[in-house]
């Protein structure tokens, strides 16, 4: 495992969100959702692509808090424009489980 600085840490910015609207992304190669996460005030409505369809329907996801990556710069998926990356974690059949707070946090709080 490399060792990172605690300045290397920092450049990510890891803030948590609220998932407005989750679609299905018929066009992506493999199943994902459309989401629209809230980031609060100081970020705004970003949107991504997220390959969670294993383990989540859209109607289960709004609402929801998730954390996601918002300082990365903006990736043609297709016909969508990705503006943050949504964190999760592969299971041991290669599904993805959202990384999420446990408690409730205002959107945009920034994981330290």
């Amino acid at each position: 495992m490399n060792e990172i600085a605690w300045d290397d840490f920092m450049k990510v910015e890891l803030r948590v969100g609220r998932v407005l609207s989750a679609e299905p992304f018929p066009q992506a190669r493999k199943p994902a959702y459309v989401l629209k996460v809230d980031f609060g005030p100081e970020i705004g409505v970003r949107r991504s692509s997220a390959q969670i369809t294993a383990l989540y329907r859209p109607e289960q996801l709004v609402g929801r808090l998730v954390v996601g990556v918002v300082n990365f710069p903006p990736k043609q998926i297709g016909p969508l424009m990705s503006e943050c990356l949504i964190t999760g974690f592969h299971d041991s059949e290669g599904r993805v489980a959202l990384c999420v707070p446990d408690h409730e946090v205002p959107p945009g709080t920034r994981l330290l």
